[in-house]
């Protein structure tokens, strides 16, 4: 590879500075112990200047990502309330740099960023054990880890703290060699580089056990498992899984299932021509009319009505283009 990889930190307010310095370090330890550079970064925010990470420091920045030049790397690093952020301008810039061919990582709650810009549809990844279940609850049809990193192709995500560490070694050793990555672990104190898919070391066990029950009923929608099959699956008790859906998702296993099968209904509606019946009879429902019910409740809107209107949007907005043509043609 000529010239050293260069690699974007987008910092985005309140991110966690250990995990931002548990990335980088070991990039400039690489340097060092390299005695060339391998690597040069850029640290970056969504408009430039000072951006304060959680613990309240400051961090000055080099440039906005408006200005920033075209990195095959970037790394998004969030923290608190990462979940809640929603920034277009950040969002957009993602998606074209993506686009454009660049690797796209992030560490703690970034994995809630990249997957609200749509970069993780179809890749493995991973969050904070913290912010795991509402992850799964806010993007059910990603396939998420409990893992402390995941590297998937072009796609890399952490739990965050020093689990960014093990993730930028790893990175570190598939470029420049396990030796190198050793040298910059032991420089670091770093008592061993911990493989990828070791679990969190956290109260992981009700965790897997919901991840596990929902992983069960994504694969099961047409015909609904019991609750105590769920259980038995996750090796807890019906009363045990309850109550971990209730403390880490917010609503109990039923209300969480019910949840996947009716957006499972709303995109068959929306992207296949069955009728409303072959839809509820896929969605494990006992009779159309108990899914026409529960589907209102859900979307506020009768499914036959649902399709009617977007059948009718659709119609109108293929009318319209064809009239545009039209006009354009006779112009």
């Amino acid at each position: 590879m000529d010239g050293p990889e260069r690699i974007g930190f987008l910092l985005v307010p309140q991110f966690s500075l250990v995990a931002f310095s548990a990335a980088i370090e070991p990039l400039r330890l690489a340097n060092r112990s390299s005695g060339r550079e391998l690597y040069r970064w850029t640290l970056l925010s969504p408009r430039g200047g000072l951006e304060r990470a959680s613990n309240g420091l400051g961090v000055m920045t080099d440039a906005a990502i408006a200005a920033a030049e075209q990195l095959p790397t970037v790394i998004v690093c969030s923290g608190i309330d990462g979940h809640w952020y929603d920034d277009p301008l950040v969002l957009a810039w993602l998606r074209r740099e993506a686009a454009r061919g660049a690797r796209i990582g992030s560490v703690c709650t970034g994995s809630h960023i990249l997957a609200r810009a749509g970069l993780l549809n179809g890749y493995r990844c991973t969050i904070h054990w913290e912010n795991l279940p509402g992850f799964v609850e806010s993007f059910p049809e990603l396939a998420v880890t409990g893992d402390l990193y995941t590297i998937d192709r072009d796609r890399f995500t952490c739990a965050g703290g020093t689990a960014a560490t093990d993730m930028m070694l790893a990175l570190i050793a598939a470029r420049h060699g396990e030796g190198l990555a050793q040298q910059v672990s032991q420089l670091m104190m770093h008592e061993e580089i911990r493989a990828g898919n070791r679990p969190q070391p956290s109260p992981m066990r009700e965790h897997e056990a919901v991840l596990a029950a929902i992983e069960q009923m994504k694969a099961n929608l047409e015909e609904a498992l019991p609750l105590e099959r769920l259980a038995a699956h996750t090796g807890q008790s019906r009363r045990t899984l309850e109550r971990a859906f209730r403390k880490y998702v917010g609503v109990s296993p039923a209300r969480y299932y019910l949840h996947l099968r009716l957006e499972h209904g709303h995109r068959l509606l929306s992207q296949t021509a069955m009728s409303v019946t072959e839809v509820s009879v896929a969605c494990g429902f006992i009779s159309p009319a108990h899914f026409s019910r529960r589907y209102h409740a859900r979307f506020g809107v009768p499914p036959r009505a649902d399709r009617a209107r977007r059948e009718s949007l659709q119609n109108w907005l293929s009318g319209d283009s064809v009239a545009r043509a039209a006009s354009g043609r006779t112009a």
